[in-house]
């Protein structure tokens, strides 16, 4: 009997990385000179933001993703901390909010104008005051709107609640103090219900959300961690550190039973610290080393041996950090499935670089695109804090489908319309304006109509493109999702037809009085 290579099947195999052109870079940037081994850079949709160098105080910018070529050195900054800033982090439901920490001990909160920083801003919406030493992480929770997490070099980690009225907040809902040394990394679950931790005293802790309370602890002696991520619903914790030789080494853990790992691989003797880089809608795994020019990329199945190499990025141009563009800001025209941020200190240089998938077709590729986390947050921080956990609403990235606006951007859209309204003087403009509103909430109204004759989505699923259910609870769980569907769309319609009667009094109003003058 001959024997017969075996090959893996994948369609991801032949991905490849694409840097963008100098013209499509972000050029001139005096980027932090700062040893924490950090990101340094944000991504969203609209911004991007990163970590500078500058005197008296900390800083960063905040650019336009559109405002590509040379950066003006003059540029207005963020510059309301008193020491360096360490970390920043974009609200992942809402384009103008970006949360920083710094080595003044406080986490900061900012809201940023629609049309990018035009001056330097130095008062933030929110200042959360509570830890004794400086700062070193941010996240926010990936469901629940406005909670945030913090990690300092008090060894504590702190979750903070931005509803709270007060524009400084002092008291932390909750502080989680198990760790005895540093923590270098936090990484939430799809639904935030747990949280994993990597600490400076060579344990990985699971812990729950809510309550701070440890599930699992690793004790290795073979592999230090530096960095841990919750593998999204696989049930595993994948973390890079070093060997006890100091060799670069990589680990996978089952979420259940953290004594002994899954798999364990060294990969060099390089120094720089490994940032690994998860993508759950494809369950591809990327490794990007500090100082590093290249990429590693792997396919992360649940059965052995778990980790499947894929190929790797090589370029001249070593990486101090990088950020990370959320799905919903992909080019799908191009296959594109992942898309980095490359902060390259040598050459004071943002360079974008996206991961794409050849295809010959120029159409829209469902396969490779599944459902993914919306812009929309599943939970309001007080549901979070009284113990709810809940999956994050999903979204298509199919051209057309119509993406989910921040509330903040509504609120603001919605206050500018009450203070035009208020402003003005009974006549023909106003009378023109409330024809106009509406006009505009009947066809939004029709919109409505036509959703529910279209292919609904209900609570981020695709009704008819889901599997039916298997057994009687998933009946009952189908069919109750789609009661509070129907009960959610019947609200809004009557939310339209107030409004609708609302403009036509106001109308008949400003008729009489004109009549009457």
């Amino acid at each position: 009997m001959t024997w017969r290579p075996q090959y893996r099947s994948s369609k991801f195999r032949h991905v490849f990385g694409k840097a963008a052109t100098k013209e499509n870079c972000y050029d001139g940037v005096p980027i932090t000179r700062s040893v924490q081994d950090n990101h340094f850079c944000a991504v969203n949709p609209r911004f991007v933001a990163v970590i500078t160098e500058c005197a008296g105080g900390g800083a960063f910018l905040v650019l336009s993703v559109h405002h590509t070529g040379k950066v003006d050195p003059h540029h207005p900054r963020v510059s309301g901390h008193r020491g360096n800033v360490l970390d920043v982090k974009w609200n992942p439901f809402n384009d103008y909010c970006i949360a920083s920490c710094s080595e003044d001990t406080t986490v900061k909160v900012w809201e940023i104008p629609p049309h990018g920083v035009l001056k330097n801003l130095t008062v933030p919406w929110k200042e959360l005051q509570g830890h004794s030493r400086r700062v070193g992480l941010v996240e926010w929770h990936p469901t629940a709107n406005n909670i945030l997490f913090s990690a300092a070099y008090d060894y504590q980690v702190m979750i903070w609640n931005l509803d709270s009225p007060e524009q400084v907040i002092k008291n932390p809902v909750r502080t989680i103090k198990h760790h005895t040394d540093v923590v270098l990394s936090m990484s939430f679950n799809t639904d935030g219900s747990l949280l994993a931790t990597s600490c400076r005293d060579r344990k990985v802790r699971l812990m729950e959300a809510h309550s701070g309370n440890v599930l699992q602890e690793t004790n290795s002696k073979t592999h230090k961690a530096s960095k841990v991520l919750i593998l999204g619903n696989m049930k595993m914790l994948f973390t890079s550190g070093t060997s006890r030789y100091n060799d670069r080494q990589i680990a996978l853990w089952d979420q259940d039973d953290l004594s002994v790992p899954l798999l364990q691989e060294n990969l060099d003797g390089s120094s720089g610290v490994l940032f690994p880089f998860y993508d759950p809608d494809t369950h591809m795994l990327y490794l990007a080393g500090k100082g590093d020019g290249n990429i590693r990329y792997y396919e992360i199945s649940s059965e052995k041996p778990y980790i499947h190499f894929l190929t790797e990025y090589r370029s001249q141009s070593p990486q101090k950090g990088m950020g990370v563009m959320p799905k919903r800001g992909l080019d799908v025209s191009s296959c594109e499935v992942f898309r980095f941020y490359k902060v390259v200190t040598i050459k004071s240089l943002i360079e974008p670089l996206s991961m794409i998938v050849p295809r010959r077709s120029e159409s829209y590729q469902e396969d490779i695109y599944p459902m993914t986390a919306s812009n929309r947050p599943a939970l309001t921080a007080g549901e979070w804090l009284g113990g709810v956990n809940k999956g994050p609403v999903l979204m298509s990235l199919k051209p057309g489908s119509e993406l989910m606006e921040p509330a903040s951007e509504m609120k603001d859209l919605a206050n500018s319309l009450d203070t035009r309204r208020s402003h003005s003087r009974p006549g023909m403009l106003q009378f023109s304006y409330i024809k106009d509103q509406l006009e505009a909430t009947k066809e939004a109204g029709d919109r409505v109509e036509d959703d529910r004759t279209r292919t609904p989505v209900s609570n981020g699923e695709d009704l008819p493109l889901c599997s039916p259910p298997m057994t009687e609870n998933e009946l009952r769980m189908k069919f109750m999702k789609q009661q509070e569907e129907i009960r959610r769309l019947k609200e809004l319609l009557n939310q339209r037809d107030v409004r609708v009667k609302q403009l036509e009094l106001e109308i008949k109003n400003i008729k009489n009085s004109q009549m009457q003058s």
